[in-house]
């Protein structure tokens, strides 16, 4: 089918943005370097996996406050002719990390920030080692790790212009983090948050990308570095000991699926809250009607409301999949969504108590010339996440295990080895026409729901990826940076639409025009005949790169 047919849009401006095209392969990343990364890999004849092995290493290093290698990551795979794969990237609790420990403390809750909220190993550079495998065993890739770093290396050592999201994220964190061990060498060593356009240098980091580029993406966790990082944990009084990560592994697992009436959509399974997005796309497929006003307030009132069913069933039941009661996948049968769909009501909002709050990540999307599909998700759950950065390493690690309890009958209780809860979910859609489409968000609980609007802006109103994103969105709860649970809606929507939604019966708050409490978005659609349209968010530092 034409191109311009599934791009045809009837509902207001949006439809004249132009998506970023290409025939051969496209990447698209919050941050444009780490697109650059990707699409010069693609062009050197690397496959798509790879291609996003060099923009996940580039954007830890471009992006420092959503992401970093002591943080975790999620992939999805597909190659035409072959069942999607899932990579689970997550780090468990340390075995020295207990309910007991902190409670001895006299601690109710484990710490946001500091040497305590680094309880959890980070994953995601054993995801950059699984998928490497996987391309060299199922894709015949052949590009050495050293090349697929060595754009992080280099940002790292000689530095990067600061991005305003960087300096603004520094001066509003500055205060809560500059007493953490590390932050303020790291990140203020001027003695203060950086300046837009100022250059940025972590000659420790690069180092250590280094080191992995030498010995291997395994000695992280079992090697010369593995022994750094542990007695760099170890004397910032972290519970993480080397036999944490020499424990750890990423493992393969089978992704989720909703048969959808235009296809099928995929998601990472728990601990992530992929079903959450799968459920939200299923209840939509049931209620949303073909005049719908995508930027009209039964739009949003219909995946606002799907979204709060979805988040009591993540709220009740997703934890870690070794301790969840029911079964995920049962939950996407028809049957099952067709009576969470009765539930909602077209007429008036549903209660609404609290989100989870919020988390820090970065998703891109990568597809190569043969069809290999990438949606991949990378995290250190709050901004810098505990805020620490290891000497000799210069690695800032993660606090996800702040999202544990320390009540022992709590769905996510702490112990030693359970995997933590995460917000994280890359997505992918495979079409019954023949498209195949990656796409996801940053934000906390804003992931699925910017989920929800970019793919029925692209898949059940004909808008082009870029058009998709662009469009204001909607965001009910917390953020990074919110701190009410009120239905947010970028100032870009008509007034009719915001004064409906409030008529429904929701608490409505309007933000700026471009917010960044809205999550960066992005999405590839790679069509049937080979050739590509994409989107990239206005809101990040982004770009979709594509030959």
């Amino acid at each position: 089918m034409p191109l311009e047919v599934f791009a045809a849009n009837a509902h207001g401006a949006a439809s004249t943005l132009n998506p970023t095209r290409g025939s051969r392969g496209m990447a698209v990343a919050p941050h444009a370097l780490a697109s650059q990364s990707a699409l010069a890999v693609l062009r050197e004849g690397g496959n798509a996996v790879e291609a996003m092995i060099a923009a996940a290493a580039t954007i830890a290093v471009v992006y420092p406050h959503m992401n970093s290698i002591g943080g975790d990551g999620f992939w999805l795979i597909s190659r035409p002719g072959h069942a999607p794969i899932g990579i689970e990237a997550c780090g468990a609790a340390a075995m020295r990390a207990d309910i007991d420990r902190y409670r001895s403390l006299g601690l109710s809750a484990v710490p946001a920030r500091g040497p305590l909220a680094a309880n959890t190993v980070a994953g995601t550079v054993s995801g950059w080692d699984f998928a490497q495998r996987f391309s060299q065993d199922a894709l015949g890739g052949r590009m050495p790790v050293a090349r697929l770093l060595e754009d992080a290396i280099h940002y790292a050592r000689h530095g990067v212009p600061v991005t305003r999201s960087h300096a603004d994220c520094v001066a509003g964190k500055g205060g809560e983090l500059q007493g953490v061990p590390g932050f303020a060498q790291t990140f203020m060593p001027n003695s203060r948050a950086p300046q837009t356009g100022e250059r940025f240098c972590n000659a420790r980091l690069a180092a250590t990308l280094q080191q992995l580029a030498d010995a291997g993406l395994d000695d992280f966790y079992r090697g010369d570095l593995a022994r750094s990082i542990a007695s760099d944990l170890a004397s910032l009084e972290t519970l993480i000991t080397l036999e944490d990560l020499e424990r750890h592994r990423a493992r393969e697992r089978t992704p989720l699926a909703l048969k959808h009436t235009l296809g099928t959509v995929y998601n990472m399974p728990p601990p992530t809250q992929g079903l959450v997005s799968l459920l939200i796309l299923g209840v939509l497929d049931r209620v949303l009607a073909d005049g719908m006003d995508p930027l009209g307030p039964e739009f949003v009132h219909a995946c606002v409301e799907a979204t709060k069913l979805a988040f009591k069933v993540r709220d009740a039941h997703v934890t870690d999949p070794d301790h969840m009661r029911i079964d995920a996948a049962a939950q996407l049968e028809p049957a099952a969504l067709d009576a969470m769909a009765r539930q909602m009501s077209m007429s008036r909002a549903a209660p609404w108590g609290q989100g989870r709050g919020p988390g820090d990540t970065v998703w891109m999307g990568v597809i190569d010339r043969d069809g290999v599909a990438v949606s991949f998700i990378q995290s250190i759950y709050h901004e810098f996440g505990s805020g620490i950065v290891l000497p000799n390493s210069g690695i800032n690690w993660q606090n996800r295990g702040c999202s544990f309890s320390l009540d022992a009958s709590s769905l996510n209780p702490l112990m030693p080895g359970r995997r933590p809860f995460h917000t994280l979910n890359p997505a992918l859609a495979q079409f019954a026409d023949g498209r195949t489409m990656v796409y996801g968000n940053m934000g906390g609980d804003g992931q699925p729901q910017s989920q929800s609007a970019v793919f029925s802006r692209i898949a059940n109103f004909g808008w082009n990826p870029q058009a998709a994103i662009d469009a204001p969105r909607w965001l009910l709860g917390r953020t990074w940076g919110q701190s009410t649970d009120s239905l947010k809606l970028e100032a870009r929507f008509p007034a009719q639409t915001v004064d409906a939604l409030r008529a429904l019966g929701h608490d409505v708050e309007v933000l700026a025009a471009y917010d960044e409490a809205m999550g960066h978005a992005g999405a590839i659609v790679r069509y049937p005949d080979g050739l590509f349209e994409a989107g990239h968010d206005p809101r990040s530092d982004g770009a979709a790169a594509g030959w």
